[in-house]
């Protein structure tokens, strides 16, 4: 049992932060072995905030889907329900990195308005 979009995600992060953590990208290719197709693919090549966003909620209908399609008694019923919840989890996650970044780049120019509102650049 693997968590494709979990380790996906993982993949798609350390391309947007620029992260070079070997060892991770390395394993998170071999658990992703045979399931970079769809949006998993899509997710682990991820080079924004928003493609990630976009291709994680893809991911995230499929795992819905199998859930819904998985009889309860299924032994890995309970696995996928929980890859679910953590999947979820990720999400909002992300979804929070955004914000957040998007508001320090909020900060940032409120703070360059300030500067030259403070000190103007007088015409020559």
């Amino acid at each position: 049992m693997s968590c494709y979009e979990i380790e996906a995600l993982r993949l798609g992060l350390l391309n947007v932060l620029g992260t070079e953590d070997a060892a991770a990208r390395k394993h998170a290719e071999a658990e992703l072995e045979g399931h970079l197709t769809g949006p998993i693919g899509a997710l682990a090549e991820a080079d924004t905030l928003a493609g990630i966003e976009r291709h994680l909620d893809a991911a995230l209908v499929d795992l819905e889907e199998e859930v819904a399609a998985t009889p309860s008694d299924d032994p890995e019923y309970n696995y996928l329900r929980g890859r679910l919840v953590a999947v979820r989890d990720a999400e909002r996650a992300v979804r929070r990195i955004t914000a957040q970044g998007q508001s320090v780049l909020d900060g940032i120019g409120e703070a360059h308005h300030m500067l030259h509102e403070t000190f103007p650049v007088e015409d020559e």
